[in-house]
């Protein structure tokens, strides 16, 4: 029997990378899925657990949508995995309101009107799960990354008072904290090898890290192995932040 045998989950930003290897992986441990990412991006799935569901999370009505396509496909909702995000690198002076805004709009307002219309159904599971996928970049940050950082800064914070406020009704809250991932997002980046190179070089375990590898950690807090972890912000970084 799989680790989520019959649990309903959520997972955002599902049609590529992280988002896409945690949907597979938790059907494959028994999950009923709602995969959900933008309308027109690839959410093609050979699992029959899996839903499908094409928004852009950062709309008005998107969180709505999301919870009650889950509840009606599956009857409940036990974990919410806010994984989908947006990154860009422009100096401070130059950031624009609107740039920031999309940053924080995707990466955190997005997850909590996604995390707050779940709670009753995640209050009422008994076993909720909330999951964020902030980054490295929460606690530490580069040249460039002002409303991105802030933004995932911001997810870590906000994801400390769900577990804080939900704890009582046995809903854990946590972030994972990905380091240098081989994703769509870091394509531009990794793709050259004289950069990929670099990073892996950086890292204690010398190689990038792989969707798969933040997936095993989702699903880790997913299930019931991860049951008394809350509040957390767990680096899944290879070791890449352990020399300053």
């Amino acid at each position: 029997m799989g680790r989520l045998q019959g649990r309903a989950a959520i997972v955002t930003g599902a049609a590529s990378g992280i988002g896409r290897a945690s949907a597979e992986l938790f059907a494959a441990e028994g999950a009923l899925v709602l995969a959900v990412d933008r309308p027109g991006t690839n959410l093609s799935f050979e699992h029959g657990a899996i839903e499908t569901l094409g928004v852009d999370i950062s709309e008005d009505a998107a969180p709505t949508a999301i919870v009650d396509a889950a509840v009606q496909a599956f009857g409940k909702l036990d974990i919410v995995y806010s994984n989908a995000g947006v990154s860009g690198s422009t100096p401070v002076g130059e950031t624009s309101d609107a740039e920031f805004d999309r940053q924080y709009g995707v990466n955190l307002r997005a997850g909590f009107r996604i995390s707050r219309e779940a709670t009753p159904h995640l209050v009422k599971s008994g076993v909720g799960r909330l999951i964020y996928t902030a980054s490295i970049m929460a606690r530490h940050t580069d040249n460039g990354l002002v409303a991105y950082s802030a933004s995932k800064a911001g997810l870590v914070g906000m994801m400390r008072t769900f577990a804080l406020e939900l704890g009582r009704h046995g809903v854990t809250a946590n972030a994972i904290l990905p380091g240098a991932i081989a994703t769509g997002m870091t394509a531009g980046s990794f793709q050259r090898e004289d950069v990929a190179a670099l990073w892996a070089k950086k890292a204690a375990l010398k190689r990038l890290g792989q969707p798969i590898d933040i997936a095993r950690a989702a699903l880790f807090l997913a299930s019931d192995d991860g049951g008394f972890v809350t509040g957390q912000a767990l680096g899944v970084d290879g070791g890449l932040m352990l020399r300053v």
